[in-house]
């Protein structure tokens, strides 16, 4: 006994300098950040660290005494976080995002979103054929209450005024965009949380959105006012759609997943597209809150047609560059 009490005294005494070097850079990162370590200091950090690491397995080794052990496992708990762990801060994390991982889950996710993309265009021509043949149809695709009146039994000149009337933002806008922004925002996470499901309620999801934009469409096409309405609609649309699109495509990214495997179990394929898709999800919701200002406030405020159809266009070339213009790629 008192031999293994002379080498615990004697462990501690020829590395205690060392821990306790350690143990002040760490509190300096901790309390003032990384930046304000010194280039010597950054050196020594994890020659000091893989030094309390072997002393920490020696410990262990030997059965030295239990708080020594305990004190060299903290020690070399947070020491790892500094040595190994992520050290930016959020500000930096989040100009990471919309920099680098934002663009990149997209680009990732190029061909479910061809594939959402044309569900959504065949639902879109579907109930445009089948509206304008038999204006029937147009409830069969499209909510009473998101329709605000805008069906086939409102007249052309109040389809007309929907379009060009400038309502009181004090009197409404803010409550109408944080509605469509409801109601859009439900429809994207359904297309994303649902994709799960073998990706089928995802398809149905961007057939039926498709849907409500074709049976609109074809419902002012009856009346003369195709090209006004399209740009009214384009606005907002060219984002809002695209974002809806995006959270399709994140959906079947999983429910691809789930159906074929590959090589991995269900669970880990299903894990790893879930976290590709959730980056392109966060930054959906960026692209809601964007829509959902366009749709309640500049779609109303702004009436000519030909700034409609610009701001629509500027939109969706800058949502296209943002995501798919080549990047250097940096390494992480």
């Amino acid at each position: 006994m008192a031999e293994l009490q002379l080498k615990s005294w004697r462990f501690r005494a020829e590395r205690e300098q060392d821990w306790r070097r350690l143990e002040t850079l760490l509190n300096k990162a901790e309390t003032q950040g990384v930046e304000r370590l010194k280039r010597d200091e950054l050196l020594e950090l994890p020659l000091l660290y893989r030094q309390a690491l072997s002393s920490l397995s020696v410990a262990r080794s030997i059965s030295l005494d239990q708080s020594l052990t305990a004190y060299l496992e903290t020690l070399c708990t947070r020491a790892y976080f500094f040595v190994y762990g992520a050290r930016t801060r959020w500000p930096q994390r989040v100009a990471r995002f919309f920099v680098r991982d934002w663009p990149a889950s997209i680009q990732a996710l190029w061909r479910e979103t061809v594939v959402s993309f044309l569900l959504m265009a065949v639902g879109t021509v579907a109930a445009y054929v089948l509206v304008l043949r038999d204006a029937g149809w147009f409830f069969s695709f499209v909510d009473p209450e998101l329709a605000g009146g805008r069906d086939p039994m409102a007249t052309t000149a109040s389809l007309r005024e929907t379009l060009y009337d400038k309502p009181d933002a004090a009197d409404g806008l803010g409550a109408f965009a944080t509605f469509l922004f409801t109601h859009n925002a439900q429809v994207a996470l359904f297309a994303f949380a649902l994709g799960f499901l073998l990706c089928l309620p995802t398809a149905a999801l961007m057939l039926m959105t498709g849907g409500m934009l074709g049976a609109f469409v074809a419902l002012f096409a009856s009346r003369g006012l195709v090209a006004e309405e399209i740009g009214w609609l384009m606005i907002h649309g060219t984002t809002e759609l695209f974002a809806i699109v995006i959270a399709g495509a994140a959906g079947f990214s999983i429910g691809w997943a789930v159906a074929f495997p590959g090589a991995r179990s269900r669970v880990d394929a299903a894990a790893e597209a879930g976290r590709r898709a959730a980056t392109a999800m966060a930054g959906v919701v960026c692209m809601l809150a964007v829509a959902g200002v366009l749709e309640g406030f500049a779609r109303q405020l702004v009436t000519n047609d030909i700034a409609r159809y610009a701001i629509a266009g500027v939109m969706l070339a800058g949502w296209l560059a943002y995501f798919y213009w080549p990047r250097t790629k940096v390494p992480a």
